[in-house]
């Protein structure tokens, strides 16, 4: 039985997220190195050996949801569980939280900083999941299958924006509504929804007006994303820094890269170059190719998610597999536009190769329960054998 299960896993995809992390782990350690130093005051090898021990973890982690059967996660259960952890650590992150980029999104313990956000990403993947597949039957009914779940989402949402993290809100939205599309609702269904979601979107604007928020909201600094990525040159001392400096670092690169170790503006010129802007440094010091690799890897990896979600043929499996691969999707595209001045700057890594031991952990796990899902259903197909936990 047990080579039977194990002859039932997806080594190419395994051995892609192998791949891509350990360039990562690479790259963080030759972007970070001057920052360490002469920011931080640390040695040059500070963030990694902090990645280092993050991804070591992480490899636990996709062990463990490799293994442990999906299916347990749909449990009403495990479900109140998950979601009573996510909303007490949005509340305690509020009160007790670490302010870094003008947002108290994390906890501070020691050398240790945790981000609520990356966990909270994965539980609702998960609970929107369950509960979309547990209402195949009237799944058209919006306020018996659709409206309860998306009022918790709001909600966690709401508690996110007053870190405040936007950012970090358009990856859960984006997440969502992958989730919903693909849940068997109609076209009709569609369109409501989407006249509910412009209403409240307008009663959201008319309560920050009434109140005087919009300026929180709608504040200089993140204005100044805007017209950073709008008319970066016209700015580039000041909002458009940042960005001239990435597209700097990637023209330098050329085809071949100026070599590993060998860039220049990861030497105090090119802000965060270790984690939102990583992919700059890698296509000053690898070039066109490294950048291919990485974005080649990336893509397989979301591929064959999709794949999984579309060959499983357990509604909760198939959501879960959907919300995990665009959620890995959105927010590779979210870095990758920032980087290149496609989309303003909002913070976001670039998965698996960005440092960041929160994030690096947790998209960890949710590959393992890719990789676990996909199991089962070779497993299934091959043997014959039933999934269901009883």
């Amino acid at each position: 039985m047990v080579k039977k299960i194990l002859k039932s896993y997806d080594y190419k995809f395994i051995v892609s997220i192998v791949l891509l992390s350990l360039i990562g782990l690479v790259m963080v350690y030759s972007s970070s190195m001057v920052t360490a130093v002469s920011r931080y005051d640390v040695s040059g090898d500070y963030f990694y050996q902090k990645q280092k021990i993050a991804l070591i973890i992480g490899y636990f982690f996709f062990l463990a949801g490799a293994f442990v059967p999906y299916k347990i996660y749909q449990t009403k259960k495990i479900l109140k569980i998950l979601l009573g952890v996510v909303i007490s650590l949005l509340v305690l992150v509020l009160a007790f939280g670490h302010t870094a980029g003008n947002a108290q999104s994390w906890f501070k313990i020691g050398p240790l900083t945790v981000q609520p956000l990356e966990f909270t990403k994965l539980t609702l993947i998960v609970y929107l999941s369950a509960a979309l597949a547990n209402k195949q039957d009237y799944i058209n009914d919006l306020k018996r299958s659709i409206i309860p779940p998306l009022f918790v989402v709001l909600m966690i949402c709401f508690l996110i924006a007053l870190q405040p993290d936007y950012g970090g809100i358009l990856l859960i939205l984006g997440t969502v509504l992958s989730i919903v599309l693909c849940s068997g609702i109609s076209l009709k269904t569609i369109l409501k929804l989407g006249l509910v979601a412009l209403v409240g979107i307008i009663v959201i604007l008319i309560i920050l007006l009434v109140t005087g928020h919009i300026d929180t909201v709608f504040s200089p600094v993140r204005l100044g994303r805007f017209t950073g990525f709008m008319h970066p040159f016209a700015n580039q001392q000041k909002d458009g820094y940042q960005l001239v400096n990435s597209y700097l670092a990637i023209g330098s690169g050329g085809i071949s890269g100026t070599g590993l170790g060998q860039s220049i503006q990861k030497a105090g010129y090119l802000p965060e170059s270790h984690t939102d802007f990583i992919m700059a440094i890698i296509a000053e010091e690898l070039g066109f190719w490294g950048v291919l690799i990485v974005l080649g890897l990336l893509f397989f990896i979301i591929f064959q998610g999709l794949r999984i979600s579309i060959s499983c043929k357990d509604p909760f499996g198939s959501l879960v597999a959907i919300g995990i691969s665009v959620m890995i999707g959105v927010q590779a595209f979210v870095n990758l536009g920032a980087v290149t001045g496609i989309l303003p700057i909002t913070g976001v890594t670039l998965p698996f190769v960005s440092y960041g031991g929160s994030s690096l952990t947790l998209l960890m796990f949710a590959v393992g329960v890719l990789a676990n899902i996909s199991m089962f259903n070779k497993f299934k197909k091959k043997y014959n054998k039933p999934t269901s936990i009883k």
